[in-house]
Parts: C-alpha cells; structure tokens; sequence
C-alpha cells in the first residue's frame, strides 16, 4: 500500500470483554491501481467508522465481517485475511464493559450503497483522506495495518481435515477411512466458511477424509478437488522442502486456493513458512474468539486440530534469480480453530 504516517496506538481495555464485532477495511482498486476505502457515517453517534458490528449468536468473526459489509455499505466482498483484533471499553447496562473487534481485509465485490437504519453516508476515498476521515483511534490504527500489507498479497487457506472417527476402528486402507456424523458437521461448517475468501482452486492430500472436507466447496466452483500426494504425511515425510515448495506454487498461482492436509504435515509446515519469513514470535497472537495469529502459533506449539484453517497470506513482490517463479514470502498467518465450535 501506499501512505506514510506516524503509526497510532489503538485503545485498549482492562475491563472484561462482553461485546463482540467484527468488520473490515473495504477496498477497491482506483484507476492508477491504488487501492480506496470504504468510510461510512453513522447518524446515531454522528462518526465517521470502517464497517462493523456485534456477532450473531453462534457466528464467526468472518461470517459477521461480511454481513456487516453488505448491511452497511450495500456491496458484497471477498475477505483475504484477518488484519487486526482492537479492543477498548463501551458503555454497558452495569457501566463500561470491554468491546473487542476483529478486522478483515475485504475486496469489494458488486453492490451498491443505500442509506439503511445504521449508516446514511458512504464515502470511497484514498488511504491518507480515509485516515483524517475516521474518528477513533482504533480504526485509524486498523487502516494503518492495511497500508502496511505488501501491494499484491495471496492467499491460502490451508485445512486440516475433519473428524473421521479412529483409525483402530477402521479395518479397510487408513486412506479411505471417511468422515464422521461431527467430520461431516464440521465439513458444513467450513463449507460456509471457506466460501467468504473466494476460492477458486480446491487441493487435497490423497485421502478420502481430506478430499471430503473440502468436497462441497469444489462442487460449488465446479470443479474437481486437485490430489496432492506431497502434502499426505508420507510425502510431506519424505521431503519436506518439496512440498513446503510445491505449497508455495499453489499458492502462487492464480486466486485464492484451499489446501487440505493432515496433522502430520500442518505444524511443521506452517513452522517451516514463519521461520523462513523470520516472522517473530512476539507479534501479536492472542487466542481470543475463533482466531488467533501466528505469534501465538510460534510462542509453542503450532495447533493443528481437525476441522481446523490456517489463512496464510504472502507477499509475491519478488522473484527467484533463476526466473521459476514468484518467491512468496509469508507475512501473515491467522488460525481458526473450528468454524463449527466442535
């Protein structure tokens, strides 16, 4: 992205956090390729916010970052990632309770604005005019994390399958072992999920399991779920740096590609990819809610648990000297533990 300023902290909160929200920088390139972002008014606090608002019982904080999206400003998106988690204190009906918002980037999609019961105004306008738009610190800071992403991040949502009973129970090839009745409950749950980044290519490790969990997500791109034999655990086992490689160039290729693989393989990988992007493991990473970010993943053990995503973003702003490819490099990794709450 594109505007300098002097980095602004965003407020914070002792008091227990009781409010849950999410929204999202909404963008869209101009014509010179810069990005504008979505600013809306809101009448009844007469400010001027990022498009936000509290979760649905039972809602993740993506499904609610784009309802609020289209609720507000009228235009459907595709999120890229999570961006920044901001907490500060708001009145309650016992005094100030604590309020804590995630944050998404998201690309507008079709739509147009309409003045609803929450917002009567929308602005599109460049990042430096957006950031002396808004009122609060809080979303300043939160544009600030935007205008630091790298100009043309990727995406990969990297799942591990979904429950699939034990494999002690299972008398025929461990390969074909199925899904569960809760394996299928949580492929639902991420086949509403997966859908909000805008997937265009399915992967999966050569596993009935795998290729099931992510199954209806390819079915309604119409397309078929691609084999990846070096993200099974024997072929991750038998050559790591391959199929750290070959993940880097699904990742490369064109749109948002979902990957499923398995225990064997996620938590070394994904270690494989923060360490060689010498991310550090004291960036942000609480493990509040259905998130939480790569620091918290490096500060121990990387978790991996069934019906599980990483997001992993990477900046493709380079490329190897011999000319194969783009050379990505990791900048951001989020972790949803269940979509299902299973």
């Amino acid at each position: 992205m594109t505007a300098q300023h002097e980095p602004e902290q965003p407020m914070t909160t002792s008091r227990p956090v009781t409010v849950h929200a999410a929204g999202a920088v909404l963008w869209r390139p101009r014509a010179d390729g810069t990005p504008e972002v979505a600013v809306v008014h809101r009448p009844r606090y007469d400010d001027w916010s990022l498009p936000k608002g509290k979760l649905d019982p039972g809602e993740t904080s993506a499904h609610a970052a784009a309802r609020e999206v289209l609720e507000e400003t009228g235009f459907g998106c595709v999120l890229a990632g999570f961006l920044s988690r901001v907490s500060y204190e708001v009145p309650g009906a016992d005094g100030d309770t604590g309020k804590q918002v995630d944050y998404f980037t998201a690309r507008a999609g079709d739509g147009h604005f309409e003045v609803n019961d929450e917002v009567d105004e929308l602005v599109w306008t460049a990042l430096p005019k957006a950031r002396e738009l808004l009122s609060y610190p809080q979303d300043r800071h939160v544009l600030d994390e935007f205008t630091a992403l790298p100009d043309d991040p990727v995406t990969l949502l990297l799942v591990r399958h979904a429950k699939a009973g034990k494999r002690s129970d299972f008398d025929d090839d461990d390969t074909r072992r199925p899904l569960s009745g809760a394996g299928r409950r949580q492929r639902d749950a991420l086949s509403s999920w997966l859908p909000l980044f805008g997937p265009e290519r399915v992967y999966a490790a050569p596993r009935i399991r795998c290729a099931q969990t992510v199954e209806p997500v390819a079915a309604d791109l119409g397309i078929e779920v691609a084999p990846e034999p070096l993200l099974s655990e024997e072929g991750y086992q038998a050559d790591p740096d391959a199929a750290v490689h070959r993940l880097l160039r699904i990742a490369a290729g064109s749109g948002t590609a979902v990957v499923c693989s398995q225990g064997g393989v996620i938590p070394d990988l994904v270690t494989r990819l923060v360490e060689s992007a010498a991310l550090h493991p004291a960036e942000p990473g609480e493990a509040v809610g259905d998130t939480a970010t790569v620091g918290e993943a490096v500060s121990g053990d990387v978790v991996s648990a069934k019906g599980s995503v990483w997001t992993l973003r990477f900046s493709r702003d380079a490329h190897t000297g011999n000319g194969s490819g783009p050379l990505l490099r990791l900048v951001s990794a989020t972790y949803l533990a269940d979509p299902s709450g299973g």
